[in-house]
């Protein structure tokens, strides 16, 4: 990705793309929202909180079609590939632990488990990481090629104050190797939203090129309400994308679209809308078990039509509403969408602009409210 698509507001990215002419990146930008484009790397020991976390991280619990069983079947010095059923170009790669034994050649690790493929690494540990993990750590962030985490996973077992002292012996550890002003972070792997993993989602953010993060994003269950509207802000950037690059802004040629934004732009935007704010069925049933709610009560919450099923009936009536109502589309709204040098928006552009930014505004209320009924946030 261009790097323009680095380091800005993702809204203001692709406006300031349209405007450069440079359509390919735009294009590029919405396949890889829409499909969550994206590899991370969890390297370490092979156990029930590594396995754990791994499935978290896809909204799965043991046994669901797709997670990472354990014990872990696959061979000590072996990868191994877990796709998101939902998401299958988000993928979580297993990668065996650095050894610890002595003579240790960093590199010919890092070859082995081709650590350059991956856009993110968790290097994750049960008590202090040892020196070759460092080694590693510090090759990697030497290449400038890679944006890697060290990860202290919690166990049940663990009182706040035991991990405190493991984190603090785990910076000690690596302050001894030589590495400072770094950050260990704590992580329940079966309760993802408690201690440091949303403050680490923040620093992936920033460190992560722009489309990447949020792709992430995308991809990721709803742990949080900041998720969530996180995730609301990232599809209404994306409506905006897509209805551009659909011919909707009559003033950017697009010479490889032929056709105005229609329903069936709106049906994968909203249903991919669906799915990552996890709102389906299978996703809401999934989280009611494992949280030992019932899922009836869950499933409730859901007030918008779209939370429950994209269905292209429901696409095309509110598009079709939104046409008869494009006078609510302030021309303030309709100029701070628009690139400077085309503010002439066509009807077709309006109406899904507005009809898919209403929907995707019910659809994160309903998520918000299962968030806040699951981990207590909220109301």
């Amino acid at each position: 990705m261009a790097d323009v698509l680095r380091n800005l507001n993702l809204l203001e990215t692709l406006k300031e793309s349209i405007e450069n002419n440079k359509l390919s990146d735009v294009k590029e930008a919405v396949e890889d929202l829409l499909i969550s484009r994206i590899n991370l790397a969890v390297l370490g020991d092979r156990e029930d909180r590594k396995t754990t976390f791994i499935n978290s991280l896809s909204g799965l619990s043991p046994g669901d079609e797709g997670a990472a069983p354990s014990p872990s079947p696959v061979a000590p010095e072996e990868l191994a590939s877990y796709p998101n059923p939902k998401h299958p170009d988000f993928r979580l790669w297993d990668l065996p632990p650095v050894p610890s034994a002595s003579p240790f050649e960093s590199e010919g690790f890092m070859e082995r488990v081709k650590i350059f493929r991956y856009n993110a690494v968790f290097m994750t540990f049960t008590e202090t990481p040892h020196a070759n993990s460092v080694k590693v750590f510090l090759e990697a962030r030497s290449q400038q090629r890679q944006i890697v985490y060290f990860i202290l996973l919690a166990s049940d077992k663990d009182t706040d104050k035991s991990l405190e002292e493991k984190r603090k012996a785990s910076v000690e550890a690596l302050k001894s190797e030589g590495v400072s002003h770094l950050k260990v972070y704590l992580v329940r792997p079966s309760t993802l939203e408690k201690y440091d993993f949303p403050g680490l989602l923040e620093d992936m953010g920033r460190d992560l090129p722009e489309i990447r993060a949020h792709a992430l994003l995308l991809a990721l269950p709803t742990l949080t309400s900041t998720l969530v509207t996180q995730k609301k802000d990232a599809f209404k950037a994306l409506v905006w994308a897509a209805a551009s690059l659909s011919g909707g802004v009559s003033a950017i040629p697009v010479p490889f679209v032929a056709s105005m934004v229609d329903s069936s732009v709106a049906m994968r935007i909203l249903t991919k809308a669906q799915l990552s704010l996890c709102l389906d069925n299978e996703s809401v049933e999934r989280l009611a078990r494992q949280r030992g709610i019932e899922p009836a009560r869950l499933k409730g919450l859901r007030t918008c039509e779209l939370s429950v099923e994209v269905t292209k009936g429901e696409v095309k009536k509110r598009l079709a509403a939104a046409e008869k109502d494009l006078a609510t589309v302030s021309s303030k709204l309709v100029e701070m969408a628009m690139p400077r040098h085309a503010r002439s928006v066509s009807r077709s552009f309006a109406a899904m602009l507005q009809a898919l930014n209403g929907a995707i505004d019910e659809m994160a209320a309903d998520a918000e409210k299962i968030v806040a009924a699951v981990v207590g946030e909220g109301k």
